[in-house]
């Protein structure tokens, strides 16, 4: 991405295993989709690349959100709409809800562990939807209301959450 912006992408491997489990609950192409902390659109590029209709990525790097417009705009996808905005204020106003919420906050930040809560506080998720959230080994998410499952891939480690 270049001088300025500073992003640690999902490892292939940890992608491709989230998508295998996503694959066996969710039709792609009936779901709604919100990648909080976008980053490089690596998610949601390759939640478009399945047929999603309606990916809203949110990340509060103008310039990130930039290039995902412009390599979505290459790629030919209408399915992707970027939000520039803090993650944090995002949930608090956001009026939609989702089917898949998937945030992949960056490893320093000093609110990870708040995430899950605000999103169920704020009611974003579609009944029967999958709020997922990736972090570091240095957190347990295992004792938290809602908390369905968790999966570890090398260094990226998947907290899964449901109604």
């Amino acid at each position: 991405m270049g001088k300025g912006f500073e992003s640690r992408p999902t490892t292939d491997f940890a992608k491709e295993a989230l998508f295998n489990i996503l694959n066996n609950h969710f039709d792609f192409d009936q779901i709604t989709v919100l990648d909080l902390f976008g980053g490089t659109g690596s998610i949601s590029f390759e939640f478009a690349s399945r047929g999603c209709g309606q990916i809203d990525v949110v990340d509060i790097n103008n310039r990130a959100l930039k290039q995902i417009s412009e390599n979505a705009f290459l790629l030919g996808t209408k399915a992707l709409h970027t939000v520039h905005l803090d993650t944090f204020k995002f949930i608090e106003i956001c009026e939609r809800k989702y089917d898949v919420i998937f945030a992949d906050p960056p490893y320093s930040s000093k609110n990870i562990e708040k995430i899950p809560g605000l999103i169920f506080q704020y009611q974003l998720l579609n009944k029967n939807g999958w709020f997922i959230l990736e972090h570091s080994k240095n957190y347990n998410f295992s004792s938290y209301t809602n908390f369905t499952m968790s999966r570890n891939y090398g260094s990226v480690h998947f907290s899964f959450f449901g109604l």
